[in-house]
């Protein structure tokens, strides 16, 4: 017999949380409501089971698992548009989200309803984080702080503590090459988008257009601008949408 091990997740409303897992591609195994609120699901190999618990606080939650897969780029793209088609738009903020993905990317994560973190991540992974294409680690002031902001962007999902640190580090006159400023610049840029504060993605953006990037610097970030590009487009046709 293969052993197997399942985690069995907290749940505020039963409904949703399947609602939520059937839009990423699970389907619904086994429901009860007696003698307590009880729920399977599946997603191939990938098992997960619910449990309703009272006074429950998603903001609060702390639970997490790990789901240990082929690959991840293509999985969050099927998660991605499963979530689009169900809530009509990407969610990367608030409860539920997914968090974003850049292209060579090991993991990423997605927190539910109830705000349990699913994290799903490459079998081939580094032990240690990685920041996919962004680039090589650094030691300069800048290249530690995107790492920093890399982690509690992906891993605590914390946009906001993410953003302080790059703005720390851009304020400060250290040299640097253009090219890590600029990478600098596109990763505040995208959680400019994110955080809702659209003048400081444009001037993020202005500010790196102006930099003395070679042709071969610019098309090593254009994944990334193109991302943040369609980050803005989501929310505006969102909004317009509402």
């Amino acid at each position: 017999m293969t052993e197997m091990t399942i985690p069995v997740l907290p749940s505020v409303s039963m409904p949703e949380t399947l609602a939520f897992y059937q839009a990423l591609g699970f389907e619904v195994t086994h429901q009860q409501t007696t003698p307590n609120v009880y729920a399977a699901t599946r997603r191939g190999d990938v098992h997960l089971h619910f449990a309703a618990i009272k006074g429950l606080d998603p903001q609060q939650a702390y639970s997490t698992c790990l789901v240990i897969v082929p690959e991840v780029e293509r999985l969050h793209r099927t998660f991605a548009d499963g979530l689009r088609h169900a809530y009509g738009k990407l969610p990367i903020s608030g409860l539920p989200r997914i968090s974003r993905m850049k292209k060579g990317q090991s993991r990423f994560t997605v927190v539910d309803v109830a705000g349990n973190s699913i994290i799903f991540i490459r079998q081939d992974a580094p032990d240690d984080y990685d920041e996919g294409a962004a680039g090589p680690p650094s030691n300069t002031r800048l290249g530690k702080a995107l790492q920093a902001a890399a982690r509690l962007r992906d891993f605590k999902n914390d946009d906001a503590s993410a953003a302080k640190v790059l703005d720390a580090a851009l304020r400060r006159p250290e040299p640097a090459v253009p090219f890590e400023r600029a990478r600098a610049l596109a990763a505040r840029a995208e959680l400019a988008v994110v955080l809702g504060d659209a003048a400081r993605a444009r001037a993020l953006r202005a500010e790196l257009d102006q930099l003395p990037l070679t042709d071969d610097e610019r098309a090593r970030l254009q994944d990334q601008l193109d991302a943040i590009d369609a980050l803005g487009d989501a929310d505006t046709a969102s909004d317009v949408d509402a």
